[in-house]
């Protein structure tokens, strides 16, 4: 009787050492994220939109300049990446609800407590988390960079097509990548300091589509100072031609956008530990 009181027990200890063997680490958690962001179905409708809105509003841009200034007679020379990546600025609406609703979506459904009782600290969790949506809204604007530049290719002809040997025109096409990641970083921040959908996503697009026109338009001295610091009118500096004027230089105002998203972030990480999930 000792004998078979022996086995189950020894089996137990078995069990026990090779679940502790099982290490959760951070690789183990981005592994995990990126499995759950795949599942969600928002993810397969809002990258596919996210990317037609970028290529088409590039084809719009290119199709109807070119025949506005055949018609007209002009020349205005070529066109340049700014015009290829126009429909960025819609593109990043898409990704700001993909990135918002990667973290919201777990709080909202409970699953987040299974999140963080796998990882108890739960900073690495939400960096894992936020490293996968980082990443995803990159190669999504790396996609729909190229794609945009295809398809504005034959539209173009030879005389209006873009100089890939220009310097700017080169800034810009590796910065609409960039630009889309570093959205990502802010929207996904906000959405780990919120833990609600329709706040988030209200205070995000809030943020970059109302309060940015606000101080663009308002001649208050104060709001003229204030207003190219704020995300979208310093990130898009990136993807955008330049000039003597302006208040940031492309690579600062991509700086700019990245340290709004890592503050939000960093308050997200901050409240994390000291609320409940």
């Amino acid at each position: 009787m000792s004998a078979t009181a022996t086995v189950p027990a020894a089996r137990r200890a078995g069990s026990s050492r090779a679940a502790g063997d099982v290490r959760v680490t951070f690789p183990r958690l981005v592994r995990s994220e990126w499995i759950k962001l795949w599942t969600v179905r928002s993810t397969w409708w809002v990258l596919p939109i996210t990317v037609l809105a970028q290529t088409g509003i590039a084809w719009m841009i290119a199709y109807f300049g070119t025949r506005e200034m055949e018609s007209g007679g002009m020349d205005l020379g070529r066109f340049t990446a700014g015009d290829v990546v126009g429909g960025i600025q819609f593109a990043q609406l898409a990704i700001c609800v993909l990135a918002v609703l990667t973290i919201t979506g777990e709080y909202s459904t409970g699953m987040i407590r299974s999140t963080l009782t796998a990882a108890p600290t739960r900073t690495p969790a939400l960096l894992a988390k936020g490293l996968v949506v980082v990443v995803v809204a990159w190669v999504t604007g790396v996609v729909g960079t190229l794609a945009s530049w295809a398809v504005t290719y034959p539209v173009l002809g030879e005389q209006y097509r873009v100089d890939l040997g220009d310097a700017v025109n080169q800034r810009i096409f590796v910065g609409a990548p960039l630009y889309l990641a570093a959205i990502a970083l802010l929207a996904y921040g906000i959405g780990a300091l919120l833990r609600h959908s329709a706040g988030a996503l209200a205070t995000v697009l809030g943020l970059l589509l109302v309060v940015e026109s606000v101080f663009a338009m308002v001649p208050w001295t104060f709001f003229q100072k204030v207003s190219p610091y704020l995300p979208m009118s310093a990130g898009s500096q990136l993807v955008q031609n330049g000039g003597p004027d302006a208040t940031l230089s492309p690579w600062e105002g991509f700086g700019v956008l990245v340290a709004w998203g890592l503050v939000a972030l960093a308050g997200a990480l901050v409240l994390a530990k000291r609320r409940d999930a």
